[in-house]
């Protein structure tokens, strides 16, 4: 019997659930898939908005992955400069085939040394911070750069998701799966984008998100001497 595909999903305290379980319901339907997930102390995890996951594995404990994904949120700042959880972060993308992300989960892997080069995404309010890693930031909603997949905010991560299953399991398997999670948006507004918002909309976004910007750049100030 052919071994499972290993997918580990990497959380952190904090998070932006549906930058998880997005993602999580399309990988976890992938035929051959075996869906881990895991967080640096494994056991309860408390997202950003008070959802609560348990029985999370701890990520020393596991010895590989075949794909790493990791979803974004306020805490992914914090998860940044924990030594501990970007060793294993480290660790397991460094011998993965591929590792993902969703949002600002791509600042993980850049700041792990995993997007030195390549073109990624992120969410639009912080993706030019991908930069001061070496990576090149990509405004694409799905960025695919060789075994690097990553992509735009929270909602991106079940475009991203699907991207990925027709890679390994091809387009039929990805469309069945999109048809069995009834994926077909229609968004009343016409403002999931910047380039698309009313600019008072974007104006009142990027004040809400500002602290979070300024956080996660002086962090990355921390770890590598500029932006």
């Amino acid at each position: 019997m052919a071994q499972p595909f290993r997918v580990v999903f990497i959380l952190y305290p904090r998070l932006t659930q549906l930058d998880f379980t997005g993602p999580y319901e399309v990988l976890a339907r992938m035929p051959g898939a075996e869906a881990i997930i895991a967080s640096k102390d494994g056991g309860v995890l408390v997202t950003e908005m008070g959802l609560t996951f348990a029985n999370l594995r701890a990520l020393a404990d596991i010895d590989r992955a075949d794909m790493i994904m990791i979803p974004g949120g306020p805490g992914q700042t914090e998860a940044m400069l924990d030594p501990a959880f970007m060793a294993e972060v480290k660790r397991l993308g460094e011998s993965a085939r591929y590792v993902t992300s969703v949002c600002t989960g791509s600042l993980i892997l850049a700041a792990a040394g995993l997007l030195t080069g390549k073109r990624a995404g992120s969410h639009w309010a912080y993706r030019d911070l991908l930069a001061a890693f070496g990576a090149i930031p990509d405004d694409a909603r799905v960025v695919r750069d060789g075994a690097a997949i990553t992509g735009g905010g929270v909602t991106a991560g079940i475009d991203i998701a699907l991207t990925i299953v027709a890679d390994l399991a091809g387009e039929k398997v990805a469309k069945m799966i999109q048809l069995a999670i009834e994926y077909a948006p229609a968004p009343p507004f016409n403002s999931g984008r910047p380039e698309t918002a009313e600019p008072e909309t974007v104006a009142a976004v990027t004040q809400l998100f500002s602290t979070f910007a300024a956080q996660r750049r002086e962090a990355i100030e921390q770890m590598t001497g500029a932006v």
